[in-house]
């Protein structure tokens, strides 16, 4: 018997990529597919995404915020 997969995917609207060396460490923040701004904090993902639409209520749900290479308490880079 072959596995069907779900028809659901969860493609959400708000992308923080993975954190980038900087002087403070940043994050990247993609909404719909376009780069939009950079984040310091998880404040500056909710008041960037709220500024272009995309208004985020829980920053857990994974329908509304996809955390790529951490998640929303990840703000420094993975060191070696």
């Amino acid at each position: 018997m072959t596995e069907i997969a779900s028809p659901h995917i969860s493609h959400p609207r708000v992308l923080v990529l993975g954190v980038q060396p900087g002087t403070p460490p940043f994050r990247i923040v993609e909404i719909d597919g376009v780069v939009v701004g950079e984040a310091r904090t998880v404040t500056d993902v909710l008041e960037t995404a709220a500024a272009f639409g995309a208004p985020i209520h829980d920053m857990d749900d994974p329908d509304a915020v996809r955390w790529v290479g951490g998640d929303k308490y990840t703000w420094k880079p993975h060191t070696a």
